[in-house]
This record gives C-alpha cells, structure tokens and sequence, in this order.
C-alpha cells in the first residue's frame, strides 16, 4: 500500500506542505522498489536520498519552531528523531537483507503510516502557530 499525498495532509503552510509532498513521493518510491523486487542498490540509493531529505526538512521545520518559540518544540525534536532512528534502522535492513515482505510491512507501518499521522497530529499544529506568529 503506498501513501500518497491526500488534502486532509496539507498544513496550510506552502513550503512545509512542499517539503511533505516530496517526502512522501520518496515514501512511495521506496515502497514501490521494495514491492516490485528492484534491485539492492536501488532500494540502498531511495532510502539514502529519503534519510537526507528528512534530514533536511526536519532541520527546516525546527528552525522555524525555535523562531517561533513553538511550545511543544521539544516533543516534536524527540518524534523527529525517532523517525530519524527508523529510516536508518530500515536503511541497515536493506543494505543487509534487501527486499522482503517483512520489510515492505515494516516501511509502510513505520515510515509510511507514521509520517501521515505525524503531519496529521503534529505538523497541522506547528503550522497554525506559525501562521498566528507571522512566520511563514
């Protein structure tokens, strides 16, 4: 089952809603490699990009909760490095079981259903305070 990007995900805020869009297009990449039986540096090469780019927006959506003293900052950095810690634990289990099913389970599960409830629970909160902020 692969995630796509639905209206009920956008948060009001057009470059984090940017950033979601591209995150889970990667999402759906990986799973998309794993299903089809591509091959190990393929699967090796989308998690790699999907851990930077986390990286990256993450980065981008902390700064701009430390510039707007969001109150709940530091609950959102702990949720943002657990998700950190599963992409690289399902990057090591690519690099060294490849594909499975188990896998495609577990990615859906823990990238896929996670990120979408993250943006839905989470991100949807940053950005109104950041809207009532006067932080774009």
């Amino acid at each position: 089952m692969t995630i796509t990007w639905t209206p009920d995900l956008a948060t009001g805020n057009t470059t984090i809603d940017s950033e979601h869009k591209e995150l889970i297009r990667m999402i759906g990449n990986l799973m998309d490699a794993c299903s089809s039986g591509k091959g190990r540096t393929e699967m090796i090469n989308t998690i790699r990009f999907l851990n930077d780019y986390t990286i990256k927006h993450f980065s981008h959506e902390e700064e701009l909760q430390r510039r707007s003293q969001y109150p709940d900052l530091n609950n959102h950095l702990r949720y943002h490095a657990e998700f950190r810690k599963t992409v690289q634990d399902i990057a090591t289990k690519i690099e060294k079981e490849g594909a499975s099913v188990a896998l495609l389970a577990q990615i859906n599960q823990n990238i896929g259903v996670w990120f979408t409830n993250h943006i839905r629970m989470q991100d949807k909160r940053v950005a109104e305070h950041l809207k009532n902020t006067g932080i774009v």
